[in-house]
This record gives structure tokens, sequence and C-alpha cells, in this order.
């Protein structure tokens, strides 16, 4: 512990003439020693800002945060905070454990109860904030914290407010950089998801993901009580920090086995699909590899028309070596072409074709049944023989990995999709999945032999 710490041990407050336990070693029996793990050594270890950390419930995360905070606010002077869904929330998980990791029984300035904030000898404070009002983040230049419960946060409070705040310039200090842990047990495909899969996935150097099963650190006895008062999908979302997928989802075989980091090579023709929604119009880009589809890419605008599609593909693809590309798609982006007007696929490859690009349409009459279309997707992403042959980037193609991991069906239907921002993509790639691998197949026609009528009164006798 900090040497301040240590000072201050003699003037303990003792009552006269009563025994009592010296309120220093009480605190510092609070730093009992914890159980080694390999990843949470690297949680505490490694140098990133950003450190998301979705494990098993009752498996020392939480634990770990608090030392960690302590810690800092003790070797680095500076305001460091705690967070949670709700006030109540965050001091029932946090206060007292912290007032005694933090040795305030021996501090000369005491905390404050009413504003939840633990000063420190050094200057350093650590404040508990509700998350309830997300703005509280906003305006201190923060040394670093953590959010616990980020999962039941507001979807929005993160990117709104919490993050802004880590990024606040102090030009006092020009050269550090705010750190954050996020903590908590999965909820669903939601917006700690998608926070998780870009610390997975992106390879940004800011940010780590660390998880764990809650087995690795509890005895096996109450892993087995929990197991038997559990269903299989709460003890893997709440025991083994699985993101658990909502019911009725579409693309349920989608998983980590269809990511990839493969990008678009110089030489491929690239094959562009497109689901003409007015905001936000979407299309995949991606490439065939034998009998693999590989979604290496996407375009997403809001707003936007096919022509500024057309554009926004030409700037992003201008040194592409290969100048093949097919289109695929809704049939409804024909509409016009009957009557001499100019339809959407009409109007991105005139864009195409001046930016010296060869256009191949490959658009089916009429659209596909849905149940087609989606049969024919989950066939890419997982056949019945086991093998898949759908891969995307997550990292370029973010909005069609959200869609294939989430797009479910409305409630009491068993194929009418759910309508999201990001149903529109996963349609756009089951355009080209049926026109390349149908799963619905024409027969020949059934010839039915007519039986020879006979007639039952005939053969009665007469009366």
């Amino acid at each position: 512990m900090s040497a301040s710490v240590h000072s201050l041990k003699a003037s303990a407050p003792t009552a006269a003439g009563l025994r009592s336990v010296d309120p220093y070693e009480a605190d510092l029996a609070r730093w009992y020693p914890l159980k080694e793990h390999s990843v949470q050594t690297a949680l505490v270890t490694d140098q990133r800002r950003f450190k998301v950390v979705p494990a098993g419930r009752r498996s020392g995360k939480t634990e770990r945060f608090k030392r960690f905070v302590v810690r800092e606010a003790m070797r680095e002077p500076g305001p460091y905070f705690v967070a949670a869904p709700t006030r109540d929330q965050v001091k029932r998980i946090y206060w007292n454990d912290l007032k005694r990791l933090s040795f305030c029984s021996v501090l000369p300035q005491r905390p404050s109860e009413s504003d939840l904030i633990i000063p420190f000898p050094n200057g350093s404070t650590i404040s508990l904030i509700g998350l309830d009002q997300p703005q509280r983040m906003e305006g201190v230049f923060w040394k670093g914290g953590g959010v616990d419960e980020i999962a039941d946060t507001r979807p929005t409070a993160w990117a709104e407010n919490i993050s802004p705040a880590l990024d606040t310039y102090d030009p006092r200090n020009p050269g550090y950089r705010a750190w954050c842990w996020l903590l908590g047990v999965p909820e669903g495909l939601n917006h700690y998801y998608d926070i998780a899969e870009y610390a997975r996935t992106s390879g940004d150097p800011d940010w780590g993901l660390y998880t764990w099963k809650s087995a690795d650190i509890l005895p096996p006895d109450v892993i087995e009580a929990a197991k038997r008062r559990m269903s299989a999908k709460q003890y893997r979302q709440e025991y083994e920090a699985s993101f658990e997928t909502a019911a009725g989802r579409i693309y349920e075989d989608y998983g980590p086995e269809n990511a990839t980091s493969e990008v678009i090579a110089s030489h491929e023709r690239i094959h562009w699909c497109h689901d003409f929604n007015f905001t936000p119009l979407s299309s995949a880009v991606c490439v065939r590899r034998g009998e693999a589809l590989y979604a290496l890419d996407e375009i997403v605008l809001t707003s936007a028309v096919a022509r500024q599609s057309a554009q926004e593909f030409c700037d992003r693809y201008a040194s592409h070596a290969n100048r093949g590309v097919i289109l695929y798609g809704d049939p409804a982006g024909r509409a016009g072409e009957k009557h001499g007007h100019a339809s959407d696929y009409n109007e991105m490859e005139t864009v195409l074709r001046a930016n010296g690009w060869t256009v191949e349409r490959r658009v089916k009459a009429a659209a596909p049944a849905i149940r087609d279309r989606q049969n024919a997707v989950r066939a890419k992403v997982l056949s019945a023989s086991g093998a898949r042959s759908l891969f995307v980037n997550p990292a370029k193609a973010p909005t069609l990995h959200k869609g294939l991991a989430t797009v479910s069906t409305k409630p009491g239907s068993s194929f009418l999709e759910q309508e999201t921002d990001f149903q529109h993509i996963t349609t756009a790639i089951g355009y080209l999945i049926d026109y390349e691998w149908p799963v619905r197949y024409d027969s020949a026609p059934t010839i039915v032999t007519p039986i020879p009528t006979v007639s039952h009164l005939a053969a009665m006798p007469r009366r």
C-alpha cells in the first residue's frame, strides 16, 4: 500500500478502556489473496485504454476492478469514477468495499457519504456515479474508471456521454489518455454485445476483450447448484458469459466461425448486392472464392439514393485492378424500366460505367419467397453437413455482421422479419445467395394417370 496510508496507521483513533480492532488491520484484511487466473492477470497488466470484461457471475471481475481503481488512485493523482446503471446500485456494489480498500478509517479526510466521493492524501478522488443520468460523466478530466453492469445502462450512454468524457483533452496533461473498464454479464445481443464485438474483431490497439467462465473461479459444488436451478440458456449467459441470442433468431447458426479477417484482393471480381430501402440504403460488397462467399465490405448510407451508393463504391474502389462488378438485389429496383424511365439499377450502372467498370446484372424476374431467401442464407451460414461457406469481416461489414447475428422473426410468425436497420442488408445478401445458390429447385411436373371410373351400381342385382 502507499506510504501515506502506512504513516497514518499510528494516528487511528481508539476508544479508551475498550478492546478494539485496529482499523488499519481491519482494512488491510480486506486485501485478501485472490485466485490466480491468466486472463485476470492480463486484464490487470495489459496497457490498453478500454477493457471489455463480459465474465461469469461471481468470478472476480468486480473485485479485480475495485482493487485496480484504488491502486491507480494511490499511484497517479487525479479524479477516478466508478459507475453503474443507478446510484443505489453503484453504492450497494462498491461503496463499503472501496472505503475499506482505500483505508478510509485512517485517512485524514473522511469520505463524503452524501456525494459518494473518496478523497486521497495525494489529491486523487474516486466518485461513484449513477448512469440513470449519464450526463453526470461530463465536465471532468477523468484519469480513468469503470462501468459495471453496462448491459443495463442506456444504449446511447457510452457513445454520447461516457466516451466523449474520456476523450476530453486536458491541456495540463496533454499526453495522458483516460482509461475505462466495461464490466458486466451479457444480456442478449444488445449494445454491450456491440462493444464486445468491437473489442474482439476491430484490431483497435486501444481495446481488449477479457472473458472467463465462473467455473474457472468458483468451487464445483457452487457451479453444480447453479446448473440445477437455471435453464441451460440462462446458465450460459450468467455463468459462462455467453451472449445468448434472442428467441426467433433467423440465422441462429451464424457465429464466430463465420467471421474472417480476409480483405478483398485487387484482382478479384466484386459481387455487390443491394436492398433498395430509402434509409438506410444497404449493400454488401462480396467476393466469391470457389463455392464460398466472402462479405468483406459494406456500403450503408442514410437518406441516400442508388446513384449516391454507386458513387461511394467508385470512390472507395477507384484503384481496384479488376474492373468487373456483378450487381444483385431486389427486383423492385427495376421499377420504371418498362416505361422508359431510369431505374435504380440504371442509375447505378450509369455511374459505374462512367468510372470504368464493366457491369453485369444478375437479378431475378421476381423476388424469391421470403422463406426461400432465408433458407438459402442459412445453408451458406451452416449446411446440414456441417459446412460453412459464408464468411463476414466484422470490422469491414459491421452492419451485416450485426444483422446476421440479431435479425429475428416477428412475434407469432415463423418467417416474417422484425423491421430494424440491420434487416435490410441481410435481405440484400439473401438476394445474391438465392441467385447463386438457391435451395428451391425446379422439378419436372408430376404425371398423373387417371383411374378408370367404376360404376358400383351396375353390379348390383336388380329388384
